[in-house]
């Protein structure tokens, strides 16, 4: 059962992410960590995972400050997988490592990851990768033009996770994301 603790992660969520848009769109910003949660729990996740499923991004988003917050509102738990789900924080001046060495030492560190943090992780992949399939079918290959790397960049990237979750975490919810990790290849062209 989720609890008021729910409801507070959810207030602190949309407070940290209100004035953020999904990327190339006029889409909120949380839509995306509420199907994050939600995938969470539809795939065997408790309120905790379901907690850091919405606050996954508020490290690389907001700052380092923000663990702190996480940490005094729903304990340790909830930060290590925030924390395992982080793939860049930003330096003083907000500026990330480049993306490429983002993605590879991301990559790197699932490699080894505990289930809790593979489970929000791959609910946030899924979720990304529904919405690059839904927009290729949109708007075509323009989609990867609001991404750093790109479409082979992309493409590679999703490639990686895929095979990675499902070593790591076989079961649906990796299943999934190869199959939607293929459709966007197709609808990509590749």
């Amino acid at each position: 059962m989720l609890t008021e603790k729910f409801a507070r992660a959810t207030a602190l969520a949309l407070q940290l992410h209100a004035t953020q848009l999904r990327k190339g769109t006029q889409i909120p910003y949380t839509s995306h960590l509420l199907g994050v949660a939600s995938l969470v729990l539809e795939n065997g996740g408790d309120e905790e995972q379901a907690i850091a499923g919405l606050l996954h991004d508020a490290i690389e988003d907001v700052g380092p400050e923000v663990a702190l917050t996480i940490r005094e509102m729903f304990g340790d738990r909830v930060l290590r997988i925030v924390e395992g789900c982080t793939d860049g924080v930003p330096d003083a001046s907000g500026q990330k490592p480049d993306w490429r060495t983002r993605k590879e030492a991301y990559l790197a560190h699932l490699e080894r990851a505990d289930a809790e943090v593979l489970l929000v992780s791959a609910s946030d992949k899924l979720y990304n990768a529904r919405a690059i399939v839904t927009d290729l079918h949109a708007i075509g290959r323009a989609v990867f033009d609001r991404f750093t790397a790109g479409q082979d960049g992309t493409l590679w990237y999703y490639g990686q996770l895929s095979r990675i979750f499902r070593e790591r975490l076989p079961g649906p919810l990796s299943n999934e994301i190869k199959r939607t990790v293929d459709l966007m290849s197709t609808a990509a062209g590749d």
